[in-house]
């Protein structure tokens, strides 16, 4: 029995913004309303200009650059600020090793015969952002672009392992027992030692190895292949396959840096 269709012109369920929350995001559109004054011919702002063109007093508009520097978004020019810096830093290597990476991943899947994925780390676990499949057999093991994959994940771990922000480790592992942290902590230590992450996929007969993607300063993404617990053994017998994906890693993250 299927749950009775709403009555035509039922009135919707409004769910009021509480004023504090209504502050806030107020307070974040403004914010983005005065960043979004810079363009080619504006490099540097002033409590003059962002009072005319947005048509706040001086006084307002002086607190929100005041803010804006304080949280790194300007620097104490009012220009662009570091936190501006690294975020267009990151969209421009990612953008960089999402144009390199199909190439390599096509080879390093074609060598190995098994599927070859690109991850970047998103708020709950690496996120996929592309894959090769492998062309050989009759069964292809894949995973679709833009799938989160869990905190256990072969690429959720390298890309956890090399972060440079304790901060971000903790919120992943939030939802972790006490015990599961201790685990995925020695698992993460390993990663760091071997430049490898294995996943947690043997109870479904599934394995995935993955290899850091370095940039500049920090790690960027993770590479990984993916393959059946046969094809893809957690022992010596799948040395030469590791050793092509840490190879293909180290090739990109070498391109990346010039």
């Amino acid at each position: 029995m299927t749950d009775p269709a709403p009555e035509a012109n039922a009135p919707e369920t409004v769910v009021p913004i509480a004023d504090t929350d209504r502050g806030s995001i107020q307070s974040i559109e403004r914010a983005a309303m005065v960043l979004a004054l810079f363009d080619q011919n504006t490099r540097t702002l002033s409590p003059t200009l962002v009072s005319e063109r947005l048509g706040l007093n001086r006084s307002t508009a002086h607190r929100y650059l005041l803010s804006l520097q304080s949280s790194g978004f300007l620097n104490a020019s009012n220009g662009p600020g570091p936190l501006v810096d690294q975020l267009s830093g990151l969209v421009s290597s990612r953008q960089q090793i999402l144009a390199l990476a199909p190439t390599m991943l096509r080879r390093l899947s074609d060598r190995t015969g098994l599927t070859a994925v690109l991850s970047f780390l998103g708020r709950s676990g690496a996120v996929v952002g592309h894959v090769e499949e492998a062309n050989a057999g009759t069964i292809v093991l894949t995973v679709r672009v833009g799938t989160v994959l869990e905190v256990k994940a072969a690429q959720s771990r390298v890309l956890l392992a090399f972060q440079s922000d304790p901060a971000v480790v903790a919120r992943l592992h939030a939802g972790l027992g006490p015990e599961e942290a201790r685990r995925e902590n020695a698992e993460l230590a390993l990663a760091r030692r071997d430049r490898i992450a294995w996943a947690d996929l043997g109870r479904v007969g599934l394995a995935s190895v993955a290899a850091p993607v370095f940039g500049s300063h920090e790690i960027q993404a993770a590479m990984a292949v993916l393959g059946t617990t046969t094809m893809l053994p957690s022992s010596a017998e799948s040395e030469d396959r590791v050793i092509m994906l840490r190879e293909s890693a180290e090739q990109l993250s070498a391109m990346v840096n010039g």
